[in-house]
């Protein structure tokens, strides 16, 4: 059963959704915030401001605190060093349980530049002493659409690679699952992918029908893909990041379908096509 969940990242796309969902369900929940104003209104939810980088205002914002979710922090050059101290400062609060999104194959050697500094920050929670739950997400469905450019095309390496797409709201699904009984899923990694593995030329077409905007999909080199991202005026961090994410695909590492998302939601991921339509829905 659930004492005092400290949920992070509660104004964005994941952590807003799971605060939502908890407080419906009735859990006693702490919202940590950077920006105490944007908070959403919960009932039951208390609201403590803290930024991952300051261990002490993190220590501060989780006293008390049973579980938290660890929402990992906006893609940065410093977003390890944030992790780290966030995850000391739960430690110091007395945290008894992290529960962290993760990345599929999160490790030193994972293609992913991002996979690594998950893998780092894994690395920091496993060896903390509080008990832990990693969600390792596949890339998410929903922003599959971010990835076709002003001419209708996605251009990239990854080949005829294949990726497990993973929905955000069945991300959501999963950790309201584990942090409404942390105890059955202590020390414990959980691979989430969606029902099915698609090659870019697969997420084209999904794209073309269920938005009906003409997409296609263009096959690059890794020299390609760093010349055609070049006038971005990107850090090399974050364009190395953008190159890799295909890279990663082409290799392989992201291919596996797991019934991870059922086996802990009892419903079946969501493909990418419900994902598209739900979005094109709200617009």
């Amino acid at each position: 059963m659930t004492s005092l969940v400290a949920v992070t990242g509660a104004t964005g796309r994941v952590g807003g959704r799971v605060a939502r969902r908890l407080a419906t369900a009735g859990v006693a929940q702490r919202l940590v915030v950077r920006d105490a104003a944007r908070a959403p209104a919960l009932q039951g939810a208390e609201v403590a401001v803290a930024a991952y980088s300051d261990t002490d205002a993190v220590r501060r914002a989780l006293e008390g605190v049973a579980t938290v979710l660890m929402v990992s922090a906006s893609e940065s050059r410093d977003r390890v060093a944030e992790h780290l101290s966030f995850v000391e400062g739960a430690r110091l609060a007395g945290v008894e349980h992290v529960v962290y999104t993760s990345f599929c194959g999160a490790g030193p050697y994972a293609t992913f530049t991002l996979a690594r500094d998950h893998g780092a920050t894994e690395e920091r929670i496993i060896s903390s002493g509080m008990a832990f739950t990693l969600l390792r997400d596949n890339f998410y469905s929903d922003v599959m659409p971010d990835f076709v450019g002003a001419d209708g095309v996605i251009r990239g390496p990854a080949g005829e690679g294949r990726v497990a797409l993973l929905a955000i709201g069945d991300v959501v699904d999963a950790a309201v699952t584990i942090l409404r009984d942390p105890s059955l899923h202590r020390d414990t990694a959980y691979p989430l992918t969606g029902p099915d593995a698609l090659s870019f030329r697969d997420v084209a077409r999904a794209l073309t029908q269920e938005t009906g905007r003409k997409v296609t999909y263009v096959d690059e080199s890794v020299e390609e893909a760093y010349a055609s991202r070049a006038s971005y005026g990107a850090p090399d961090w974050q364009v190395d990041a953008w190159v890799s994410t295909y890279t990663a695909i082409a290799n392989g590492e992201l291919a596996e379908v797991t019934p991870t998302v059922r086996d802990l939601t009892g419903h079946a991921p969501r493909d990418l096509r419900t994902v598209l339509r739900s979005l094109t829905s709200a617009m």
